[in-house]
């Protein structure tokens, strides 16, 4: 066991963007505990955007997904015995290194794969790693338990002054904000473009002036334009425009955010806005955008679509849903029937239930 406070502390998270924002509970539990400890995050490169202005971070170190031999080498050489503690919050073989590299008390995660086992020798401290029955933020949370700290679930999005006023110069916040974020990273999560017209035009009926957001490239831009020269005048596009920061902010001051499994989505619902959540092949129990406020459970079961204080996950149908794959055809440009086929009256009926609840939770 670890006899002092971490003077400097290594968390490995070398996954997605979304991967890396659930990690910040684990941080936040670590700062909470350790609040003099400076705390450095190890991340891919393009991946650290997540994490700018998280007061809780000193440093975020970066590295291509699949680096050279040479990179390897100099972040090895940067790392190697600088921390009192390293964390990896995956079981994978580099991560797992890459913590055993940087610090004398290691703590991890190790899979029930058994010719794994030499990863159990490089680890202080080990917890199983779960992707079927447990959330990520409850898993990450594990590493805090097993060093018997307290966890706070607490997801950490921030952003500066400059990104509220970039914002505020582009869209009055003070409208009745409706944020559809209309693609994921990978085409087996995307829902149909038939569905955000229908969605759309209903939001604009209603008295909400309807914002498309999404990425820069240059696909998702393609997608917003075909959706605004069938959308009213009135439609505001900043797809491309955005930092995740920047983004952070606009979401704060949303009436209600629409989008597909995805990093934002994440963010929405972290920070309290009214989220509907598309969910088609994703496990909610390990995937589901977690509420804000939420407590240290399970926020959703596998099937079916479920409320959870300011999230409606709204999981598409089929006998196979959720397989847990990259789409129909296990991969990730495939489609995803069950995504397909999911229509946008259903969407409609069940944000009009969100809309309500939030409605009337702030009377």
């Amino acid at each position: 066991m670890q006899k002092s406070p971490p003077g400097r502390l290594l968390i490995v998270c070398i996954r997605r963007i979304g991967d890396v924002l659930l990690v910040t509970p684990l941080i936040r539990t670590f700062k909470y505990h350790w609040p003099k400890a400076k705390i450095d995050l190890l991340v891919f490169k393009g991946t650290e955007s997540i994490l700018y202005s998280n007061p809780d971070i000193e440093n975020i170190i970066s590295i291509d997904e699949r680096p050279d031999f040479f990179q390897h080498y100099q972040i090895i050489k940067k790392i190697f015995r600088v921390y009192d503690m390293s964390v990896s919050t995956s079981s994978g073989d580099r991560a797992t290194l890459y913590a055993y590299v940087a610090a004398n008390y290691r703590v991890g995660m190790l899979s029930t794969d058994k010719s794994r086992w030499w990863k159990r020798l490089l680890l202080s401290k080990a917890v199983e790693f779960d992707s079927i029955f447990t959330h990520t933020v409850l898993m990450n949370l594990r590493l805090a338990e097993i060093l018997q700290i307290s966890p706070s679930s607490e997801i950490v999005i921030a952003w500066q002054e400059k990104d509220s006023q970039k914002v505020t110069q582009l869209i009055d916040t003070n409208k009745k904000l409706a944020i559809l974020h209309l693609c994921p990273k990978f085409s087996y999560k995307e829902w149909i473009k038939e569905g955000w017209l229908s969605v759309a035009n209903w939001l604009l009926g209603i008295g909400y002036t309807v914002v498309l957001t999404g990425d820069k490239n240059e696909s998702e831009k393609k997608m917003a334009v075909e959706l605004l020269d069938k959308l009213p005048q009135g439609v505001i596009d900043l797809v491309g425009n955005l930092s995740l920061n920047q983004l952070g902010f606009l979401l704060s001051k949303a009436k209600i955010y629409i989008g597909p499994d995805t990093v934002v989505t994440h963010m929405a619902a972290a920070l309290g806005t009214p989220t509907m959540a598309l969910f088609g092949p994703s496990n909610p129990v390990q995937w589901g955008p977690w509420p804000k406020t939420w407590g240290l459970n399970n926020p959703f079961v596998r099937v079916g679509s479920q409320h959870r204080n300011n999230v409606y996950l709204m999981q598409g149908s089929g006998v196979c849903v959720p397989c847990f794959q990259e789409g129909c055809d296990r991969h990730i440009k495939s489609r995803s029937r069950c995504l397909e086929d999911l229509t946008a009256q259903q969407v409609i009926n069940k944000a009009k239930l969100l809309i309500n609840y939030s409605e009337n939770l702030a009377t």
